[in-house]
């Protein structure tokens, strides 16, 4: 579905990055994606995704970061020679209640969450329009839709990324570049591992018509799917996938 095809991934180490870099790369696309932490762990990745017969690189890139962008994407430009796809899948949470969260919390969930996907597409975008084709992805949450108590830093990064979608999907649609955002509901990370211990397991789950928490699997599929020509007239949009989570 994807040959030859070039995605980056921010994030893209572990949890539903990782699902991801590795759907897109069954799938033929040849894989940039970034991390902040763990080498071991990125380059154990990076030999998995060359295994499917694909060029794959990991890159140790802050998506926060705009100096840290701009060299990672001119970087893969030159050793990949073009950008399809971007998927902003870099993500933190950093919950608390608004009376006690401090601004330096505040600001460390914006930058990772928010700024990083002006960053990334701001970077990509010039090799998109010279090819006149694209595809942006990216990753906002169901709580960004409804928000919640104890989440309000999280809720409007979140909420902010599908507002940036839709602008930059007026913005490009006319260079045959689409930009769609995911809206991840419950899913099963190292993220959200408390989702599934006693009684808070029991509240999530009766809000959810499927009566399970999704997975990282899941999320990738969504995500091919919008990478690839099967959504070819599908732009400015968010796809829930949440299990029928009432927004």
């Amino acid at each position: 579905m994807l040959e030859n095809k070039v995605a980056i991934v921010t994030g893209g180490s572990r949890g539903i990055g990782e699902a991801i870099v590795l759907k897109l790369a069954e799938n033929g696309a040849h894989i940039a994606f970034s991390y902040v932490s763990s080498d071991e762990k990125a380059n154990a990745l990076q030999e998995k995704l060359q295994s499917f017969g694909v060029k794959a690189k990991a890159y140790k890139s802050n998506a926060a970061d705009f100096s840290d962008c701009e060299k990672m994407v001119n970087e893969v430009v030159k050793e990949f020679g073009t950008v399809d796809i971007l998927v902003n899948n870099a993500g933190i949470s950093k919950d608390n209640l608004l009376l006690r969260m401090s601004p330096e919390q505040w600001d460390e969930v914006m930058a990772t969450n928010l700024k990083s996907v002006f960053n990334m597409t701001k970077q990509v975008i010039r090799p998109m329009m010279k090819a006149r084709k694209g595809s942006i992805i990216n990753m906002s949450s169901i709580i960004g839709i409804r928000g919640n108590a104890g989440q309000s830093s999280y809720a409007a990064s979140k909420a902010g990324i599908i507002g940036f979608t839709k602008s930059i999907a007026a913005e490009l649609g006319s260079r045959n570049i689409r930009c769609n955002a995911i809206a991840p509901g419950f899913v099963e990370t190292d993220m959200t591992h408390y989702l599934k211990e006693g009684e808070a397991a029991k509240t999530f789950l009766d809000q959810i018509p499927l009566g399970r928490f999704g997975s990282a699997e899941e999320i990738a599929n969504v995500t091919l799917f919008l990478a690839s020509d099967l959504s070819s007239y599908i732009t400015a949009q968010v796809i829930s996938v949440c299990g029928g989570l009432n927004p």
